[in-house]
Parts: structure tokens; sequence; C-alpha cells
């Protein structure tokens, strides 16, 4: 395992690259305007979507269930390729009415009713809370793991992981996120370091899979070799049923990009075409 004083030297370093990306975005957007890059970038950012649900439950899931961990991918990818017309008009109607939340947005489908944002919100924060929270205990997890340590269930509060990650999450959007308050200027920082973020799963995944193809098995031909002779795979798959579970999954995935707070402040907010 290894020792926890690198981890968080290393964690440390990355947290630094993440401000300093966010810092250069910002400023380079005061003195030269959006990069030409920024449709490359945007592009990356939608990545939000992946969060540790990608690593720990797509990855357990497939493990127990067969290919209905496919179905937050497919979801996705279903919206971009089907509804695309409808993100182009929510994105249109944001910029009209200056949009800066999805409680927002609401609210100015019924005259900005400010009763309906305030219920919006809350229902966001209710919604959101749990869902911050699992990424929170993620990191946490991830850390008492690759640690060794003895108990990760009954940690003090100034000695859990997850206390100190909220803390540099709540500086991050304070300086990168909350501190301008135009409904019309975009954070140009906020997305570079998003987008960063995604290079970095992106790049976890396929160095991942590389190692498990190449390092742990002789290529994809033994890789498959030794799937199949696993019996117990081979009745999970056999028996695999793409009913009414997968496609609820399926339908949940597609309305997360509507409707998850983070996902919506990127995909339309943030656009700027």
């Amino acid at each position: 395992m290894f020792h926890g004083g690198l981890l968080v030297a290393v964690s440390l370093l990355y947290i630094a690259v993440l401000f300093g990306i966010a810092w250069y975005g910002d400023r380079r957007a005061r003195t030269h305007g959006a990069s030409r890059r920024r449709p490359i970038i945007y592009s990356l950012a939608l990545a939000i979507y992946c969060t540790s649900w990608t690593f720990y439950g797509a990855v357990g899931q497939a493990a127990t269930a067969g290919w209905s961990f496919a179905s937050i991918f497919v979801g996705p990818i279903l919206t971009f390729l089907l509804f695309w017309p409808v993100l182009a008009k929510m994105i249109r109607v944001a910029k009209h009415q200056n949009v800066t939340s999805i409680a927002d947005f609401i609210a100015s489908r019924y005259g900005k009713t400010q009763s309906l944002a305030a219920f919006a919100s809350l229902v966001a924060l209710v919604g959101t809370l749990p869902y911050i929270a699992l990424q929170l205990k993620a990191v946490s997890t991830t850390f008492s793991v690759l640690t060794d340590a003895s108990d990760v269930t009954h940690t003090p509060l100034f000695g859990d992981t997850a206390f100190y990650v909220a803390v540099v999450m709540a500086i991050f959007a304070i300086l990168f996120g909350t501190r301008h308050t135009d409904a019309t200027e975009h954070h140009e920082g906020l997305i570079h370091a998003v987008a960063f973020e995604s290079l970095v799963k992106l790049l976890a995944f396929v160095v991942l899979g590389a190692f498990v193809t190449w390092g742990m098995f002789d290529g994809l031909g033994e890789l498959m070799g030794h799937a199949e002779s696993q019996l117990e795979l081979q009745r999970q798959l056999a028996n695999q049923d793409f009913g009414q579970s997968f496609w609820a999954q399926t339908l949940l995935a597609m309305l997360a990009i509507f409707c998850l707070p983070g996902q919506f402040h990127v995909t339309v907010v943030e656009n700027t075409h």
C-alpha cells in the first residue's frame, strides 16, 4: 500500500494544478477572450457527468449484473444523439433569459416566479446533498483503502479525508464559481479545470484498460479466452435481461443530462455557441 504522506502530497499537487489551470483560464478570458479551442474544452467538460459512480458503481455493477452497467453510458449518448434540438432550445432560452441555474431556468418558464425558483432550489439541494456525500465518501474510502487503514467507518471529523476535500471544493467554488455575479459572464477557469479533470479520467480508463489487457494478460485473445473459461461469468451474460430495469436506468441517465444541477450548468449555462 501507499504511504499516507505520499498520497497527501500527490493530492495537493493535483489540486494545485487544478487551481493553476482555473486561474489561467480566467486570466486568459479577461485578456484575450474565449479560446478558439473553447468547443473542445466545452465538450470535455461535459464529462462532468462521470463521477465516482463511473469508477465504482459501474465497475461493481458490471461485475455482479453483467451488461446492465452500460445503461448509465447509453443514456447520455442517446440524449446527445436524439435530443440535441431540445438541448439547443434550452440553451437559447437560457441565453435570452440570463439563466444561471436549473432553478432559474424553471422559474423563467413561468414568469420568473421567485417562489417557484426557491422551491426548485430546495428540491435540487435535497436531491444533490446525498449525491455530493457519495462523492466525498468515495474519496475518503479510496484514501483509506490505498493507505490500508484498519477502520474506514469510525473516522473522526478532522481525521476524515472527505472533510478536507469538502473544504477545498468550497474554496474552489468561491474563487472560480461564485466570485462573479454577472449572469452573462462565463466561468472560463472553472470549465478549463473540469475539462482537465475529464482528460485525467479518460487517461485513467485507457491506462487501466491497457494494463489489464497487456499487463495481466497477453492481449485481447487471452483476455477473452480467460473470460470464456469462467462459468459464473458465462451464466451471468447468458441470462442477461435487457428488461424494465435496464431501460429505466437508461431513462434516468438520459434525464440526468437535463436535470443534474452541475451537468445543467456546464451543458446549458456555460455554452457559448
